[in-house]
């Protein structure tokens, strides 16, 4: 209706107009970027099934009343508050959410929000949570613990860049449906440092059920953007359970513990890696790993192991007898800065025989010892 009025600093509405026959408010007032105000209290929603982009990149509203809304037949919400950088405060205590499926990027690039009170939101039929936090970067709390999650399928990018974060409790979140998860966590910086160490506690994934995600990159980019950004030396992450985690349908695990410069050990006997296609950089930079039991590990379908142990000088402990070579067609610095024990050393001989001119692996991978080591 006013799509892309870039340009309009004021909107009223008078008393007689009437929206109750109107079922979509689809991009009402996207790319309204100079409005600062708006006063919707006239507005009769109560029909409407479609809010998706209404107000995106409504970059100046610093207010909004939309205490009046029925949002009770709305089922689509994407993009609703997209952008609206500079809103200081949103209250949504009135939002019957209970037909929502869709709230991706709901409130991605809401910069300026400190607080967001979602406890009556009803997220039973929600199937879309992708980015809905991202680029939250005034945020310093969420209470989420009254979301249901069960029928959610993509959480892609959720709390991405939600950079003030310190604390986030997500052990009421079912994920047993979520499929990707995938930078998940992208540029929290804060999130573990709330009370001067760096651990896991401050955020709680012992309930992630991960039997139907591909994607574990989630965890990588938490930990190496940190570690590469920031430098930060990970004192207190010693110890890392993952007991719950199914990784059946994993298969991508590229970095999944790289820069972990100070985890001891890690129990991954219950890792099933019979889907996976990627393991390169997985524990690159895991200095202090002595030991590192991976004789479950199935690498059948594995096609690249480039970087996969670099930089693992501490590492003893680490038989590689049971790795199957036979799909791996990337190799370079797999052992790069890694201590050549008699399991590494056997593994290599395994592998110069792969390496050749018309042989598996070709020289532009790996084209002598050198590369592996």
């Amino acid at each position: 209706m006013f799509y892309d009025c870039r340009n309009l600093k004021k909107l009223v509405f008078s008393k007689k107009i009437n929206t109750s026959n109107v079922t979509t408010m689809h991009s009402m007032f996207e790319e309204c970027r100079a409005i600062k105000t708006l006063n919707l209290t006239k507005f009769n929603t109560s029909n409407v099934t479609n809010m998706e982009r209404m107000f995106l990149y409504c970059s100046a509203l610093t207010a909004l009343n939309l205490t009046n809304f029925d949002t009770t037949n709305v089922t689509n919400v994407y993009g609703m508050f997209f952008y609206c950088s500079s809103l200081t405060a949103l209250d949504l205590s009135n939002f019957d959410t209970t037909n929502i499926t869709d709230m991706h990027s709901i409130f991605n690039g809401c910069s300026a929000l400190t607080k967001l009170d979602l406890s009556n939101f009803d997220t039973t039929n929600v199937t879309n949570m992708c980015s809905m936090f991202e680029r939250c970067s005034g945020l310093t709390e969420l209470n989420l613990s009254n979301f249901n999650t069960t029928n959610v399928t993509n959480m892609r990018s959720m709390f991405s860049r939600c950079s003030a974060l310190t604390k986030l409790d997500l052990s009421t979140f079912d994920t047993t449906n979520v499929t990707d998860m995938s930078w998940m966590f992208h540029m929290n910086y804060r999130l573990e440092l709330n009370i001067g160490h760096h651990s896991f506690t401050e955020l709680k994934l012992g309930n992630f059920d991960t039997a139907n995600a591909k994607n574990m990159k989630w965890i990588y980019k938490w930990i190496y953007e940190m570690y590469n950004e920031f430098g930060h030396d990970y004192s207190a992450l010693t110890e890392l359970n993952l007991s719950n985690f199914d990784t059946a349908n994993v298969t991508y695990m590229h970095g999944m513990f790289a820069c972990c410069t100070n985890l001891t050990k890690i129990d991954l006997t219950n890792f099933n890696t019979s889907s996976v296609i990627t393991m390169a950089n997985m524990f690159r930079s895991c200095s202090t790993l002595i030991t590192l039991d991976l004789t479950n590990f199935n690498t059948s379908n594995v096609t690249t192991m480039s970087n996969m142990f670099e930089g693992c000088s501490s590492l003893e402990n680490l038989d590689l007898s049971n790795f199957d070579t036979s799909s791996l067609e990337k190799i370079k610095y797999i052992f790069f800065k890694t201590k050549p024990n008699e399991s590494v050393k056997e593994f290599i001989n395994r592998l110069e025989n792969l390496v050749g001119v018309g042989k598996q692996i070709t020289p532009d991978n790996a084209t002598s010892y050198n590369e592996y080591c």
